[in-house]
């Protein structure tokens, strides 16, 4: 069996997973802050599946989390809303687990468990668009992670698409995590509300005229996202998963209709089927600690 965990922000989620690709075991509990806590965390984690499984070995142990992440050595900087500035993970948690740890960039891991939980045929190329705090991709061609030159493919919410449109943290106007992404919504719309997504898109239907305007950039965000994505690797699916996915046909619906226009208006993007290409994550599911069970399974990053 192998082992996959996902150490977000506010929750770990780890799975074990047999040979077949089934989940066996599942647990989550809270994630800590700061190094130490995380590493104890993950431990914990660990350790309620080991005694779930009666105690059995696992040829396999990786490791999903956010941030910038050196995958040949396991080495995690930037994950700021973990309190980590730069951190060996994979080396301490392989010296407390006794056991060889493999690390990752949380959304390449949700590419990959999406990769596998959708059972893609080994040929095929996907990528997983992640639109939750943040907005980036995972590539997957031929069944290994794309990271790119120094680890940068995928990371899309950078590319700027709308030189009028919001502002964003890295100081860009109009990127596409500045119009997509839940963070770049809260601070939009900052008014406060818990979930600023929902609370714009239900202003929205009440006509409120800035959150319209909001939720269209939203749309548009996505589909350039879908655009970028196919024109540039041209891969097989694009599976949309994270927070505001879970809001289905509410972002979807309005997707579709601006891909369908753009189809309408050249033969070109006609011909490459962009809507034909999109799916939906299944709710609930553990595609990061997914993945990160199939680490073992990957080649290491050259």
């Amino acid at each position: 069996m192998r082992m996959g965990i996902d150490i977000g922000g506010t929750k770990t989620e780890a799975v074990t997973v047999a040979d077949d690709g089934t989940v066996v075991d599942r647990v989550r509990l809270a994630t800590g802050f700061g190094a130490e806590a995380v590493i104890a965390s993950t431990v914990d984690a660990v350790g309620r599946l080991t005694a779930a499984s009666g105690g059995a070995r696992f040829s396999s142990v990786g490791v999903g989390i956010p941030g910038a992440v050196d995958a040949a050595t396991g080495r995690v900087s930037h994950a700021i809303n973990l309190g980590l500035d730069r951190l060996d993970l994979g080396e301490l948690l392989a010296a407390e687990l006794g056991t060889p740890v493999r690390v990752e960039n949380d959304v390449n891991a949700a590419a990959l468990g999406a990769f596998h939980l959708l059972e893609q045929p080994a040929a095929a190329s996907m990528s997983y668009l992640n639109l939750g705090t943040g907005l980036a991709a995972g590539l997957v061609l031929r069944g290994e992670l794309w990271r790119g030159a120094r680890g940068g493919a995928g990371e899309i919410g950078h590319i700027l698409v709308d030189p009028a449109g919001p502002l964003d943290l890295d100081g860009q106007h109009g990127g596409l995590e500045a119009m997509a992404s839940g963070s770049g919504i809260a601070r939009q719309w900052a008014r406060g509300d818990g979930n600023a997504v929902s609370a714009v898109l239900d202003a929205a239907d009440a006509g409120d005229e800035r959150a319209v305007e909001i939720r269209r950039r939203l749309y548009e965000g996505v589909a350039h996202s879908v655009r970028i994505l196919v024109l540039t690797v041209d891969v097989d699916l694009v599976v949309i998963g994270g927070g505001i996915a879970g809001l289905g046909d509410r972002v979807l619906g309005g997707v579709f209709e601006i891909l369908d226009s753009w189809s309408a208006q050249s033969p070109f993007i006609e011909s490459l089927g962009l809507a034909e290409r999109l799916r939906l994550l299944p709710a609930g599911a553990p595609v990061a600690a997914l993945g990160a069970a199939h680490l073992g399974g990957t080649s290491w990053p050259k």
